[in-house]
Parts: structure tokens; C-alpha cells; sequence
């Protein structure tokens, strides 16, 4: 079979393609090695302006055509690379050599050892994956998150004064306001969106063992711990990891993974709150034409896509989890385990693109049931208890909790007229009682 969106494996690269499609340019084969191109280029082009003596000649007009090497980079330039692979079988000697024929057809033959000069793999490994993954949370990551987070304030803001029953336990509580819950994910993901935005995208960039070897040597008078963090820092907008083995060592990576597990699980939190709200009438779904619930029952409309967000939030999650624990464990100066794992990066952010674009369907879908609530709401008059009981004790009345306690702990329905004969039961003020009665499950929603 040949590989398409049917025969894919993956669903990321199979059904949900169109949902991922923008996180290819990042993740895919071709975008890893275009990050690669990308980053021999610009190192090649800050050793000429670092003013090694065998580089002091080099053309500097030639810049831009370097440049163009992977500002213009195809799939036929990722499918040469790919070809040479096969002969060297190492991935990054394909590049190198990709960069070299380049600037042969450029007529800078005289400057071609300077490409990778010094560098092992992991040098433009761990400036590659890291730049690419810095790109893909701010191009697409954020903006996608920051649409659901851009709706949950619409409706916090356009909810706020309907007044809802809480649940706590599963039981009835104390009112609240659809909007103020709302208003909670909202929040929630705002703090760690914040926090996700502070963490680094650290890289490694030192030679073989970290220790800059090979250009010490090569140079030992040019300060080369200056040229790397200059290099990573201002030409690749990364932050350079100062003392390393053979790799990064992914503690900033694993970070960024921990704050997108914890906004995963805000989302699936929410997911299943309003999966509930949904089957608790609170919430109808418009209805799209010729969209079917169920094969058998016609009368269906599922809360699916909050269904499908919260399924594939969990795969990220569980991604995200293994990534986060593995990668920041290498042997000795380096092991391979992360070379493979670290090709999987793409795959929870994709699963987590799924989630968040399903949550906003799901989220745009909703139509307020406000009669619902409000009969919810009237049929719970119990949960002003709370309220005439903290009255009473601000007034000394004698033991009110318990006076309450056996006014609600009975299978009997409170309504509104037990309360209110309750109340004329008291021994308070005519006032204390006016204001007592005043409160009501949809009013008693407090600041």
C-alpha cells in the first residue's frame, strides 16, 4: 500500500490529518531535516562572521543565497537528502553533504570543510528539535489554545449572573454561577499557559563530549564558549545549556512537557464537566444537518466532541509522560534511547491540537437550557440551609446548625413553603425573618 490518509497508520497522519496538518512543517521528516539545513547554514554563517583567519575572505554577499537553502527548502530538496542517507546511513552526514553540493553550485568550493566544522550529530540535533518545537508551540500550540481559553471568557462573561445549583459529591450545594465556573478553567489555563511560556527552549551546542573540543584545538585563542552562546542565543533565539555531555539534557523539554500535561488535564476536566452539564439538560447542542448520533436511535445528539477531546488529550498526556521521564536520562556521556524517543515529540502535540480544536467545537455547539437550571435550582431549596443557619448564628440564636440539620435530613421534600414555615418557627425578629425569607437557591449565589 501506498502511504495516504487512509493507509497511514497513525491516526494523526490518517483520519485526523486535517486537524494536524499544520504541525507538519514541525514534526515530520521533512521538517526535521529542514531544521537541520537550517542550522549548518546559520552556524557555517556566524564562523565567518566570528573572523577565523581561514574564513576572512569568505564572500559575505553569499549570505542570502545561503539562506535561501532552506527559506526555500522542498520535498524534493528533503527527498536528495533522504537518497544519500541510504549510502551513508547516518542522517546528519546527509545533511552536511546536502549543505556542501549547495555551496559548490554557490562556487564557495574553497570553504566546504567548514561546513559541520567541529560539530558532532547532537550539535545540530539539539538546536534542531528544540527551535522546531519553539516554533510550533508559539506558531501553533498557543494561538490554538488561546482560542479555547478566548471562548471559556466569552461565556464566563455572558453567564455570569445565571445563577446554577454546585454539585459537590454529586450532591446538591450551595448556587452558584454558570459563569464563575466557567471562569474557573479559564483561569486555570491562564496560570499555566504563563507558566508553559516561561520555560526555555534549551539547546546543546559543544562538540562530541560538550567540552567544545575540536574547535579548541583547531582555534585554542578564540573564545568559543562566547561564539556558542552567541550563536545559540542570538542567531537561533534558543538558550544554550553551558555544561553538557554528548546531548542536552532535556530538563527544560521534560518541563514544557509537565506544564502541557497539567493544561491537558485542566481540559479534560472540563470535557467531562460538560459532558455532564450536557446530560443534565443544562447545556442542548445545535444541531448540524445530516449528522447522525447513533445507528440505532435517531433521537441522539452525543456530546461527542467533548468525548474526543478528552480521548486524545489522554493519549498526549500519556505521550508527554514517558517523554518527560525518559529523556532526561542518558548513559554516561550518551546513549541512543533518546534519538528514537525524541522523533516522537510531534505526537502528543498533535493529539493535544485534536483535543483542543474538539473542546472548542464542543464548546461552540452549547445552547443555554436556562429553565433548566433555574427547575433545578427550584427543586433544591435545601441548599439555603447554609444561609439561614449563618444568619441565625451572626443573630446568637442557640444551636442552628442542628435546628437545620432536622429540618433538611428528612426524606421529605424541602420547598419553598417548608423554609418559609420553618422560619416562622423561630424565635427572631420580624425583620430576621423577612430577610431569612428573602433567600431564595436563585439568589443565595454569593460575591
Amino acid at each position: 500500500m501506498d502511504l495516504n490518509t487512509l493507509t497511514a497508520i497513525s491516526p494523526i497522519d490518517g483520519r485526523y490529518r486535517r486537524k494536524v496538518s499544520e504541525l507538519a512543517p514541525y514534526f515530520s521528516e521533512y521538517g526535521l531535516i529542514k531544521y537541520r539545513v537550517l542550522v549548518e547554514i546559520e552556524y557555517l554563517i556566524a564562523l565567518v562572521d566570528s573572523g577565523i583567519a581561514p574564513l576572512s575572505d569568505f564572500p559575505k554577499d553569499k549570505f542570502d543565497a545561503l539562506r535561501k537553502v532552506y527559506t526555500h527548502f522542498s520535498e524534493d530538496d528533503a527527498n536528495v537528502i533522504k537518497t544519500t542517507e541510504k549510502t551513508t546511513n547516518h542522517d546528519v552526514k546527509a545533511v552536511e553533504y546536502f549543505v556542501k553540493q549547495k555551496m559548490e553550485e554557490l562556487g564557495l568550493e574553497k570553504y566546504l570543510e567548514f561546513v559541520h566544522f567541529g560539530l558532532t550529530s547532537q550539535d545540530i540535533n539539539n538546536t534542531a528539535v528544540p527551535l522546531s518545537m519553539k516554533n510550533a508551540v508559539e506558531d501553533v500550540y498557543i494561538p490554538a489554545l488561546s482560542k479555547v481559553i478566548e471562548k471559556l471568557d466569552d461565556y464566563a462573561k455572558d453567564w455570569k449572573d445565571i445563577p446554577m445549583l454546585a454539585k459537590t459529591h454529586g450532591q446538591p450545594a450551595s448556587p452558584t454561577r454558570l459563569g464563575k465556573e466557567i471562569r474557573v478553567f479559564s483561569e486555570r489555563l491562564k496560570i499555566q499557559l504563563s507558566q508553559l511560556i516561561e520555560v526555555p527552549f534549551s539547546a546543546k551546542f559543544g562538540g562530541a563530549t560538550g567540552n567544545l573540543n575540536a574547535h579548541n584545538v583547531a582555534f585554542p585563542n578564540h573564545d568559543w564558549v562566547s561564539f556558542a552562546n552567541v550563536f545559540v542565543s542570538s542567531q537561533l533565539g534558543l538558550s544554550r545549556s553551558q555544561t553538557t555531555t554528548q546531548i542536552e539534557h532535556y530538563d527544560n523539554l521534560a518541563a514544557l512537557f509537565d506544564a502541557m500535561k497539567r493544561i491537558n488535564n485542566i481540559l479534560i476536566d472540563l470535557d467531562r464537566d460538560m459532558w455532564t452539564y450536557i446530560s443534565m439538560d443544562y447545556f442542548k447542542q445545535k444541531l448540524k444537518e445530516g449528522e447522525i448520533g447513533s445507528s440505532a436511535m435517531p433521537h441522539k445528539v452525543n456530546p461527542i466532541d467533548f468525548e474526543n477531546s478528552e480521548g486524545n488529550l489522554g493519549i498526549a498526556t500519556a505521550v508527554l509522560e514517558h517523554l518527560a521521564a525518559k529523556l532526561p536520562i542518558s548513559r554516561l556521556q550518551r546513549d541512543l534511547t533518546d534519538s528514537t524517543v525524541l522523533r516522537n515529540v510531534g505526537v502528543p502535540l498533535s493529539h493535544a491540537l485534536i483535543g483542543f480544536k474538539s473542546t472548542l467545537v464542543g464548546l461552540e455547539k452549547l445552547l443555554l437550557n436556562e429553565p433548566a437550571l433555574d427547575a433545578d435550582l427550584e427543586n433544591n431549596w435545601a441548599v439555603v440551609a447554609e444561609a439561614i443557619q449563618t444568619v441565625l448564628r451572626r443573630e446568637g440564636f442557640p444551636k442552628p446548625y442542628e435546628a437545620l440539620k432536622g429540618l433538611t435530613r428528612k426524606n421529605e421534600k424541602v420547598t419553598k413553603q417548608t423554609v418559609h414555615a420553618f422560619v416562622e418557627t423561630l424565635e427572631v425578629s420580624d425583620a430576621i425573618k423577612e430577610e431569612l425569607k428573602a433567600i431564595s437557591p436563585q439568589n443565595y449565589t454569593g460575591v
